[in-house]
């Protein structure tokens, strides 16, 4: 509250003073886009009423409407804006079954794969819209086999099951939704020669005594349907635009690259998922592999129970649509502050994302009424509403491949929101040198389920924390991943809450969010607040608001991290640990810099020092890209080989130690040095860029 109070203060002492000053300062304008003067909870609520009638899957007629939607309302803001179309590959379901056959001696049961509609439903009339439950880009076939159970599909648990005796070959796996992407849930069972995969929503991680509409737990039927693709972008375009007649993939190529899955799956609900259980024999699973108290015992099999999965899909080449617009800055036009949400969804999309989408156009509306008292960014803000997030960052991917020279040479930082409204606690990941901005705009917005608090203090909880905890970009969640990634662009990723219980099922509804989400809209008007308090202070701010202090301090982090698992193997990390003291001084040096430019109010060299805290992140890229992934070019962060939502800090020298410990050969681990070489090139190339100094 005291914070709170302060930031009031300040924004009526500014306001007394344009008596006597021509301009106000930019702070007077941050502190009047968080103000209750500008916020509207009920317009929020209006928009996200309107995004989500009906369901809008990406290539949909309904999620092109959803686009024009989005472009009608950030034109009204005055906000040049314009639609950017790709034609990309994306799959579709056109037939599916499963038929259980618990033993010899019992009739075969075929389930109806249904989500059922609940009493009152007002979206009952449109429910016929919501696609069959599937996975998208999932192998077309018939797999038939006894079923084994293998908990959450990662790869330590099939190492459990082979410490158990338990062939996985030529059988269908269940496995329970959660802990793990689902594309690896199918990979890792292919891996240790499964033909098919069934992946149920288990009533222990989603469910509840009651579930909605009665209470915010996924009910028995629901489904959490997805994209099994493990890679960023249009499958058969990668590295490049899908653009017109561009160049393209085969089936066949597609296939080779890895990324798509080889055996047939589908996602199954509770209900399902707890028949299927019932039948299965053989050995008990351990404590930490059981369900919840209702549950029946869960064992391992294989079999008795017979599953007959047939799963047949469409790939299609469909038109999507990215909204964008443009908020051109005064004094530096060419420097670029990118807000990112994508609108696609998988059923209607109230959390996901069209949560992000209300609040993405909170801030539109917010930054119109700035314009209309007299603000002007300072640098160029840039509104993004992606496409095609849902079947593997499509959307987003292919305008930054498309774009790619041109944002790496003018992007300051990308801002994503996916779900905005979750269930939970504030959250915040981010590339380090943006810690401290976010911890700054956190203590200057008030906390939406607490109002005597900022969300700072609320994220900081009552504990004995001294500080908040940030996550880290290496995971390929959202449309963050072609920004850090493959362009090496400082980003952030903001929501309340990190997962909720009818996740990519047909009850993500506006009933849901309404009843159980955010009631008020209260959260969604502070993610608007905190997303574009941001934006603010990134577009205006004269020196920007890097710190990369941070950064050395996490990479040291992780290099002791990384000492302690490979240190018996001969591996050095001196120079890992050199090339971090570099940064650390460069970090030192622009500081200083910083200061003195401050002290001598010398401005004519500020675009020069803002440049050098740009193009930092950039340098720890390397053109030729992780050893077998080829696309991630960031050095630092990438997603895990093993749960594409997981994420590796130096993934080159994660890969090539999981490498190492399989062939456990001289040669492997010699690879490991190599990586750590290179991470530490990496680095040290961002200290001079940071330093501004020739060596």
């Amino acid at each position: 509250m005291y914070n709170l109070a302060i930031y009031t203060f300040i924004a009526i002492a500014t306001s007394i003073s344009f008596l006597f000053l021509s301009s106000p300062p930019k702070s007077y304008y941050h502190s009047l886009f968080i103000s209750d003067s500008l916020s509207d909870n009920s317009s929020i609520a209006n928009n996200l009423y309107s995004l989500t009638k009906r369901p809008h899957v990406a290539g949909s007629k309904a999620n092109a409407e959803a686009a024009t939607y989005v472009l009608s309302i950030l034109s009204s803001c005055n906000i040049k804006s314009h639609v950017t179309s790709y034609d990309v590959a994306l799959t579709y379901p056109v037939s599916r079954s499963l038929i259980l056959t618990p033993s010899s001696s019992e009739k075969p049961i075929k389930f109806g794969l249904i989500q059922e509609i609940y009493e009152n439903d007002p979206y009952a009339d449109v429910a016929n819209e919501v696609l069959p439950t599937f996975h998208a880009y999932a192998r077309s076939g018939t797999a038939t086999g006894p079923v084994v159970y293998a908990n959450y599909g990662r790869v330590e648990d099939y190492a459990t099951l082979f410490e158990m005796g338990v062939n996985v070959s030529n059988t269908v796996v269940l496995a329970r939704y959660g802990k793990i992407y689902r594309g690896d849930i199918v990979h890792n069972a292919y891996a240790a020669g499964a033909i098919g995969v069934l992946i149920f929503t288990d009533k222990k991680d989603y469910g509840g005594v009651k579930w909605f509409p009665d209470d915010k737990w996924m009910p028995p039927s629901g489904v959490q349907v997805g994209s099994v693709y493990d890679g960023t972008g249009d499958p058969t375009t990668p590295g490049w635009p899908s653009t017109g007649e561009c160049e393209r993939l085969t089936n066949e190529e597609v296939d080779d690259s890895g990324n798509v899955p080889l055996i047939p799956s589908l996602p199954i609900s509770s209900a399902d998922g707890d028949a299927i259980i019932r039948t299965i024999g053989g050995k008990e699973a351990n404590v930490d592999w059981q369900g919840g108290k209702e549950s029946p015992i869960y064992r391992v099999g294989p079999g008795p129970a017979i599953a007959n999965l047939s799963y047949e899909g469409q790939q299609v080449i469909s038109t999507i649509q990215n909204v964008i617009g443009v908020i051109e800055g005064e004094e530096e036009p060419d420097r670029f502050v990118i807000l990112g949400n994508h609108r696609d969804a998988w059923t209607f999309g109230a959390v996901d994302p069209n949560s992000g989408t209300a609040a993405l156009l909170e801030i539109a509306q917010r930054l119109e009424k700035l314009q209309k008292k007299g603000w002007r960014p300072r640098r160029t803000i840039v509104l993004c509403n992606w496409d095609a997030e849902e079947y593997g960052l499509i959307g987003s991917t292919e305008w930054v491949e498309e774009n790619r020279e041109l944002l790496a040479s003018r992007v300051i930082a990308y801002l994503n929101v996916d779900c905005a409204v979750q269930a939970g606690h504030f959250r915040a990941s981010a590339t380090p040198q943006l810690d401290e901005l976010i911890i700054q705009v956190a203590q200057q917005v008030q906390d939406p389920d607490n109002s005597s608090q900022t969300i700072y203090q609320s994220w900081l909880g009552s504990g004995n924390d001294t500080t908040v905890q940030l996550g880290r970009l290496g995971g390929a969640g959202s449309d963050y991943a072609a920004f850090v990634q493959h362009i090496g662009i400082p980003a952030l990723d903001l929501s309340f809450g990190n997962g909720y219980p009818v996740y990519h099922s047909m009850y993500d509804d506006f009933v849901w969010m309404k009843k159980f989400g955010d009631p008020m809209f209260h959260r969604h008007v502070a993610v608007a607040s905190v997303w574009g308090l941001l934006a603010l202070r990134l577009a205006d701010d004269e020196v920007l608001p890097f710190n990369y202090l941070t950064y050395a301090y996490e990479l040291q982090k992780s290099a002791e991290q990384l000492e302690a698992e490979i240190s018996v193997n001969g591996i050095k990390l001196v120079p890992l640990y050199a090339s971090i003291e570099k940064l650390r001084k460069a970090a030192i040096k622009i500081e200083d810099d910083i200061k003195a430019l401050k002290a001598k109010r010398s401005w004519e060299s500020v675009r020069e020092l803002n440049d050098r805290l740009i193009m930092t992140e950039r340098a720890f890229t390397d053109k030729d890209g992780l050893s077998s992934r080829t696309w991630y070019k960031h050095l630092i962060y990438a997603p895990a080989r093993q749960d594409d939502y997981g994420s590796n800090s130096f993934p080159g020298v994660s890969d090539a130690i999981e490498k190492a410990k399989s062939l456990k050969s001289t040669d492997s681990w010699r690879s490991v040095q190599h990586e750590v070489w290179r991470v530490a090139r990496a680095i040290t190339q961002a200290s001079l860029v940071l330093s501004g100094r020739l060596p």
